[in-house]
């Protein structure tokens, strides 16, 4: 397996490495990239992004996930860094210093709420203050049945104990109703987040809003969608601050496994799919890694640091 891939990456090198570009910035995902089914980056990971910087390279993190969810993990193994957040709505850099804000249209953000039916569909608000959501318990059937799908074998306790863990991750603050959060003072949506086990319910809310040029429609997984201000995706928060640090998009790695990733790895000059990516991200990335739980994000920077004789 090793051989193999390190056969297909020097194959790919040879063909696509724009003008021998040499990597200042990579840039990383989250879940399904550099966190294992844990929820957790792996000493394998840690130890080689450390191996990164100290060669002299910049590291950041771009993920859907609100700051205070991003930076928990992080922190248990020792690495401090800039966070693009909400898909790239906030980049923070130092303790929390947000460098960047792109809310979204209040009245976009109802209309979408309106689009939403009653029944079969969970939703949460990021916003400046918190993450707000009306039913608990409707998220907590979805986790359930996402876990026991991947986990055949994992007990009810295990499986309760994995929904609950992606509730205290986000710090979701549960409220009566969602008139509550348009009608407080000063609230800036963010980004909004719609999970539901009943596909037909998301494809009739993707093409609703697919088109609308005040929205940029993305997902993290083949049950929810997530909703941001155009302006707020990856990419352009990624080019946005590799620029603030004089830094070519050519000489940016990028690494992810889902649609919301499409932007960052679609402006990489090295784009580098998890072995565990949507098929459409495999596509269209330069490069494929081992998946996540296979220290995938290490095998990518070790087989990037070689090529660079670093």
């Amino acid at each position: 397996m090793d051989l193999l891939l390190s056969l297909v990456y020097y194959m790919v090198t040879l063909q696509n490495n724009k003008a021998g570009e040499i990597m200042k910035l990579i840039a990383t995902d989250l879940d399904g990239t550099l966190l294992n089914e844990r929820g957790e980056v792996s000493q394998e990971n840690a130890d080689a992004i450390k191996k990164a910087i100290d060669k002299g390279m910049k590291f950041i993190v771009a993920t859907g996930r609100s700051y205070t969810a991003a930076i928990k993990p992080l922190q248990k193994v020792g690495i401090t860094c800039p966070i693009i957040c909400l898909n790239g709505a906030n980049i923070y850099e130092g303790e929390q210093n947000l460098l960047r804000s792109v809310p979204m249209d209040m009245a976009l953000c109802r209309e979408i709420l309106n689009a939403c039916p009653d029944d079969d569909i969970y939703i949460e608000f990021f916003t400046n203050n918190e993450v707000y959501s009306v039913s608990r318990e409707y998220f907590i059937k979805v986790m359930k049945n996402i876990v026991k799908t991947a986990n055949p074998n994992a007990t009810d306790e295990e499986v309760h104990q994995a929904a609950q863990l992606r509730m205290q991750n986000e710090n979701i603050t549960i409220i009566e109703s969602n008139e509550e959060i348009f009608s407080a003072k000063d609230l800036i949506i963010y980004k909004i987040l719609v999970f539901s086990l009943n596909k037909e319910i998301l494809s009739t809310l993707y093409k609703r809003f697919e088109h609308n040029l005040k929205l940029a429609v993305t997902s993290s997984g083949d049950i929810n969608l997530e909703f941001n201000h155009p302006d707020a995706q990856k990419g352009i928060a990624l080019q946005i601050y590799a620029e603030k640090l004089g830094i070519s998009m050519d000489e940016v790695m990028a690494l992810g496994d889902n649609l919301n990733d499409r932007d960052m790895l679609e402006r990489a000059g090295r784009s580098v799919a998890m072995g565990n990516a949507a098929e459409e991200i495999k596509q269209l990335s330069k490069y494929t890694t081992k998946t996540n739980v296979e220290h995938g994000v290490a095998y990518a920077i070790e087989e990037m640091l070689k090529e660079e004789h670093l």
